[in-house]
């Protein structure tokens, strides 16, 4: 363990065991913080629609809410009791059980995921010593995943049972989107796993006391910021709901409250992939290196913790907000390719890397080591680095030469077209010039055809 923690400060051996002590949380004290997470989740929630108008607004030069309530604060919850007094209406063809049920699955599977994550240590609560979390296990993290896979039942449900055509297509798209992105967003956890030792996310945010794994797991990090965007359906990957070519996907016979239900559980699920890349990657409710080590950790903890962690998970909310007002919706043929082609093949070379990186820092290739820097560093982490990195940058490489082999083997662009050619009119590129096109009549078979015109028209009277 020292050796470890010499070579790569912050990547210490952890045990499966959580590090949260609720051995002073009384069973009441626990449904106090259920409640309190409960509300925090639904005003962050009515916050974060208002600031995402806001945002957009401006990025889109226009004002946004304004009107209702100071800064137009109120707008979300005008729009909420506008969406409760609406009428709710249920399609005839459709299955009413799983009808109703299905919104219910969806709004309710938001909050669970949201009980295991830590928002700070321990802090002192109506006498008692209890940590910021709600309950935590060694598998915590497999707990969000799971309950992620039963959230996406609440979809496939509304869109099936609807009785019409485009839920149905749109409840398929997310079947397909969901499955695809969370393989890519497991493996991309594996080497927080392997690095901390445990799938705690009390353990996890521990061992990041004094490196943040958003360094050595970049790849996984930077590969966890494109899945959290699909298993959401944001923009630019809202593609179970896309109203051009869904009307409004797998909702689009839903209103009133039960409309209410799917757009509170998009939000909410926002704040937990937020959530999870905050406790995963960035150190959970740990204060940033240079403010950490003032007081001698006095920001560090307690119910500083809290605002530390809400800082860095409303940074992923503005990362959110900032590509629905940049990116366009992606094709759905371009978003499956990107999962399946490109997404899992490099996470599962990644993991094999990390485990191979871990090896040789646990000491299992050897235990030689050389000085660097005042640090032992194992001889064997050096050979497995320069391997890798010397085939990243042959595919690279490769890549490179592929690419522009493709280049070279284009067909020249011919300087002028025929726009009728190929039976359809096709617009010329840049640079082409089109073909004059060629009277296909003579001037003696049009009089001809005038003559016969007169001759007819003037049998008609």
């Amino acid at each position: 363990m020292s050796s470890l923690a010499t070579v790569v400060p912050g990547l210490v051996t952890a045990t499966d065991n959580p590090v949260a002590d609720f051995s002073d949380t009384p069973w009441w004290l626990s449904l106090v913080k259920a409640v309190l997470l409960f509300v925090f989740l639904l005003v962050n929630t009515l916050i974060v629609i208002w600031f995402e108008r806001r945002v957009i607004g401006r990025m889109q030069q226009r004002p946004g809410p304004n009107r209702t309530g100071p800064f137009g604060l109120l707008q979300t919850l005008a729009d909420g009791v506008k969406l409760a007094l609406k009428e709710d209406v249920t399609p005839k063809a459709a299955d009413k059980l799983m009808f109703i049920l299905a919104p219910v699955i969806a709004g309710a599977m938001a909050f669970v995921s949201f009980a295991i994550i830590p928002l700070s240590n321990d802090v002192h609560m109506f006498g008692h010593r209890t940590p910021l979390q709600l309950t935590d296990t060694p598998v915590a993290v497999l707990l969000v995943l799971a309950v992620a896979g039963v959230g996406v039942y609440g979809i496939l449900l509304a869109g099936w049972s609807s009785g019409s055509t485009y839920p149905l297509l749109g409840g398929l798209r997310s079947s397909a989107q969901v499955i695809s992105y969370e393989i890519a967003m497991g493996l991309a956890l594996v080497a927080v796993f392997l690095y901390a030792g445990s799938m705690s996310t009390s353990q996890i945010v521990y061992a990041q006391k004094s490196l943040w794994y958003v360094i050595p797991a970049f790849f996984s990090f930077f590969v966890y910021l494109i899945t959290m965007v699909g298993e959401t359906n944001r923009l630019p990957f809202d593609l179970a709901e896309g109203e051009g070519e869904l009307t409004g996907g797998f909702h689009t016979e839903y209103s009133s409250l039960k409309f209410a239900m799917f757009f509170l559980g998009e939000y909410v699920n926002m704040f937990t992939v937020s959530a999870l890349a905050t406790t995963l990657f960035l150190g959970g409710w740990q204060a940033p290196p240079f403010i950490a080590m003032i007081g001698g950790g006095f920001f560090n903890g307690g119910w500083w913790g809290l605002l530390w962690f809400v800082v860095k998970l409303w940074s992923f909310m503005f990362f959110f907000v900032w590509l629905r007002g940049s990116l366009p919706r992606v094709r759905y043929d371009q978003f499956m390719r990107l999962g399946w082609k490109v997404l899992i093949p490099t996470t599962l070379l990644w993991v094999v890397a990390v485990a191979f990186i871990r090896a040789s820092q646990l000491g299992f290739l050897g235990d030689s080591k050389i000085s660097f820097a005042g640090r032992e560093i194992p001889r064997s982490t050096l050979l497995v680095t320069s391997l890798i990195a010397v085939a990243v940058l042959g595919a690279a490489w490769a890549w490179d030469a592929r690419q522009a082999r493709k280049d070279a083997d284009v067909t020249q662009v011919p300087e002028e077209i025929d726009p009728f050619a190929g039976g359809h009119p096709v617009p010329p590129l840049p640079g082409q010039r089109l073909v004059e096109p060629v009277p296909s009549l003579t001037g003696a078979s049009i009089r001809s055809m005038t003559t016969d015109t007169t001759h007819q028209e003037e049998s008609r009277g």
